[in-house]
C-alpha cells in the first residue's frame, strides 16, 4: 500500500499543484473511498480496532460507518498533505484555524532558554505541524521520521517536508545528531507517539493496554523540556485546525522526575480525549494493540 500511494501521488504530482486544494481534497476523498472496498487487508485492520475500542458502546453499521469515513480521511489527508507540503504559508492560512496557543507562548516566556517537546498523533493533516515555526517563532521545528525501504521516495518526500522550515531527523540513524541540535539550539520538537512502540511501556490506551512511545517523555526528562501534546482536526474539506493539548507534567512538586509511565497514560488520556472528538479524524489502519511483553522502560537519567 506504501508503495502504490507514493506512485499514486508522484504521478500525480504536476495535476496535484495545479488544482485548487479544495479540489485535490475530493480526489483524495474518493481514493480512499476506492481503497475501503480495495484493501481489505487494511479495512480488517480498522474494523477490528473500532470493534476493540467502541464495539460495545456502538451497533456494527456505526463501526462500518466510521471505518470508511476513516478510509476517505487517510485518502484525502494524504492527497492534500502532497498539495499543501508546496504551499507557502500565506497560501495555508485561509485553511487553517489555528486554535488557542496562548499556553505555550506563556511556557515559553517562563522558560525562555529552553525547547519545547509536543507529542503529537496521526490525526487529520498531521504534516501541518511541521509549520511550528508560526506558533513559536523563536524556536526551530524539527521532526523525526522513519525512512521508508525504497531509499527514492524517502528522499522524494523529505524535500516535499522540508519546505516548511522544519528538521527531520531518521528516528534509528540520526539520534545523536537531534541530541546535538537540542543541546545546542532551542528546538519545538515534534514526535509522534500515537503508536505501537516496542521499547516503550504498556499502559491502557482507549480502554487495552498498547505499547507506547517514551520518547517525548524521555527528552522532555533529559533536556528540563515542556511537554505538550498538539492535534490537527478537521473541520470540513481543505479546512483544519490545528489544537494545542494540555500540558503534561514530567516533575512532581518537589522536582523529581515523575515515572515515564505516569507520563505516558497522561498523553495517552490527551489523545483519547481527540479521538472519541472526532474518532474518523485518527489511523486506524495500524495495529495500534499488539500482544506481546513490552521492553523496559528506558532510564529517563
Amino acid at each position: 500500500m506504501e508503495w502504490l500511494l507514493i506512485g499514486f501521488a508522484r504521478l500525480l504530482l504536476p495535476v496535484i499543484q495545479a488544482l485548487p486544494l479544495r479540489w485535490v481534497a475530493a480526489m483524495g476523498r474518493c481514493g480512499g473511498g476506492l481503497a475501503w472496498h480495495l484493501d481489505r487487508r487494511h479495512q480488517r485492520v480498522a474494523l477490528d480496532n473500532l470493534h476493540r475500542c467502541f464495539g460495545s458502546d456502538w451497533p456494527a453499521e456505526e463501526l462500518r460507518r466510521v471505518a470508511r469515513e476513516n478510509f476517505r480521511r487517510i485518502g484525502e489527508n494524504y492527497a492534500c498533505g502532497v498539495r499543501t507540503a508546496i504551499m507557502s504559508w500565506d497560501q495555508l492560512r485561509p485553511h487553517l484555524d489555528l486554535g488557542d496557543w496562548s499556553a505555550l507562548r506563556d511556557t515559553l516566556a517562563r522558560n525562555p532558554d529552553r525547547s519545547v517537546i509536543v507529542a503529537i498523533g496521526h490525526f487529520g493533516n498531521f504534516e501541518l505541524m511541521t509549520w511550528g515555526k508560526v506558533f513559536a517563532p523563536d524556536l526551530q521545528p524539527a521532526t523525526t521520521y522513519r525512512a521508508l525501504r525504497q531509499e527514492l521516495a524517502t528522499r522524494w518526500l523529505l524535500d516535499l517536508r522540508r519546505r516548511s522550515g522544519c528538521l527531520f531527523f531518521e528516528r534509528r540513524r540520526d539520534a545523536a545528531a537531534l541530541r546535538r541540535t537540542l543541546r545546542s539550539q532551542r528546538v519545538l520538537l515534534g514526535l509522534l507517539a500515537d503508536q505501537h512502540d516496542g521499547r516503550g511501556v504498556r499502559v491502557p490506551f482507549l480502554g487495552h493496554d498498547a505499547g507506547t512511545s517514551t520518547a517525548p517523555a524521555l527528552l522532555a526528562l533529559r533536556y528540563r523540556c515542556p511537554l505538550f501534546t498538539a492535534f490537527c482536526f478537521r473541520t470540513a474539506s481543505a479546512q483544519w485546525r490545528l489544537e494545542l493539548g494540555p500540558e503534561i507534567a514530567t516533575r512532581e512538586a518537589d522536582g523529581e522526575a515523575r515515572p515515564l509511565e505516569a507520563i505516558a497514560r497522561d498523553m495517552n488520556r490527551a489523545f483519547e480525549d481527540a479521538i472519541r472528538r472526532d474518532p474518523a479524524n485518527w489511523f486506524w489502519v495500524h495495529r495500534r494493540w499488539k500482544p506481546g511483553p513490552q521492553s523496559p522502560a528506558p532510564s529517563s537519567s
